[in-house]
């Protein structure tokens, strides 16, 4: 009886989700920038935007209620177009814009409304369907700009009226192929970004994309684990940022890599000033293959214990275990 209620519970939460019609516009259309970096998109307030889900938001930033940072939790999903769309878009949600100077505290949510919401935006409002990395979907909602790209937000406003919507289209359509680039198409000889407003070559080109960075290294002094950026560097002296998600596979030991490996990541854009430049490829998770910085979403071997995937259980899978041991993950779980 008791878990009839929650499903009862869950499923009137879902269903009292507003519905929201707006314009479908492509990724290239919205993501357009001036000669500065700054937004060139004139299009409607609220808009429709379609794409493949390229991370889980869990993995990227602590979603957990009050979190630690500025903003308390964060969640965050990266949606990539499809065909000759060749573009992607950020979709941010933040717990506490109270925090910010214009907000007041009200605008903030409470721990509570934080996990409700947290659960509207991880599951399809018609089915409780929990979006994966390689789903299909449709998001409507409002937007900003923001650190030299367009996202879908709640432009720092907790008002229901500003919610967005993510809905399911197709499950597991599949991710996207990582588009192959070299460092010298994204930096030049002086190492500095390369910025094409017409997003037609440079950085811009693949901004909000699956892309794969060959034969690189990590520069000296570099610092592995959860939440760090770190330096990429090819044979030539370019460098680029690599920010490291939170997903499992990042551990003070997990690090692997041969001296020269391949990287797979979002590429993203996040400076205040110049919009130019702040570009930074997103490692959510890495697999532990030694080879390719990056998470293709399985691994050899079947021991379910196995929390460091070592393919062996023993005392280390043990203290994992004991470590996050009554732990959840917020907004995948249902809490009353």
């Amino acid at each position: 009886m008791r878990k009839n209620q929650i499903w009862l519970t869950m499923a009137a939460l879902l269903t009292l989700t507003p519905a929201i019609f707006a314009e479908l516009v492509t990724h290239t259309e919205f993501q357009a920038v001036k000669s500065d970096g700054t937004s060139d998109f004139t299009g409607p307030e609220t808009v429709t935007l379609e794409g493949i889900v390229l991370n889980s938001p869990e993995q990227l930033w602590d979603v957990s209620a009050s979190a630690p940072a500025y903003m308390g939790g964060q969640w965050e999903m990266y949606i990539q177009g499809r065909g000759t769309d060749h573009a992607g878009t950020a979709v941010w949600l933040g717990q506490k814009y109270g925090n910010l100077g214009w907000v007041p505290p009200t605008g903030s949510y409470s721990d509570s409304e934080w996990l409700a919401e947290l659960w509207r935006v991880n599951h399809d409002p018609n089915t409780a369907y929990t979006f994966q990395p390689g789903d299909l979907v449709r998001v409507t909602g409002k937007h900003l700009f923001y650190n030299g790209k367009r996202n879908i937000n709640e432009q720092h406003d907790n008002d229901p009226a500003k919610d967005f919507t993510v809905e399911l289209i197709q499950p597991a359509v599949g991710m996207p192929q990582p588009e192959p680039v070299s460092l010298n198409e994204l930096k030049d000889a002086s190492d500095d970004f390369i910025f094409d407003p017409t997003r037609q070559t440079g950085c811009e080109y693949y901004q909000g994309r699956y892309i794969r960075i060959n034969d690189v290294s990590f520069a000296p002094d570099q610092t592995w684990g959860q939440g760090q950026t770190v330096t990429i560097t090819d044979n030539h002296g370019r460098t680029f940022p690599v920010l490291l998600g939170r997903g499992p596979g990042i551990r003070p030991d997990s690090n692997n890599l041969a001296d020269v490996f391949d990287v797979i990541g979002i590429m993203d854009q996040s400076c205040q000033a110049p919009h130019t430049a702040g570009y930074q490829l997103i490692v959510c998770n890495y697999d532990g293959n030694g080879l390719v910085l990056g998470d293709r979403g399985f691994r050899r071997g079947t021991l379910r214990s196995d929390a460091n995937m070592d393919a062996q259980i023993n005392l280390k899978d043990l203290a994992i275990l004991a470590n996050e041991w009554l732990e959840q993950v917020d907004g995948l779980v249902w809490t009353e």
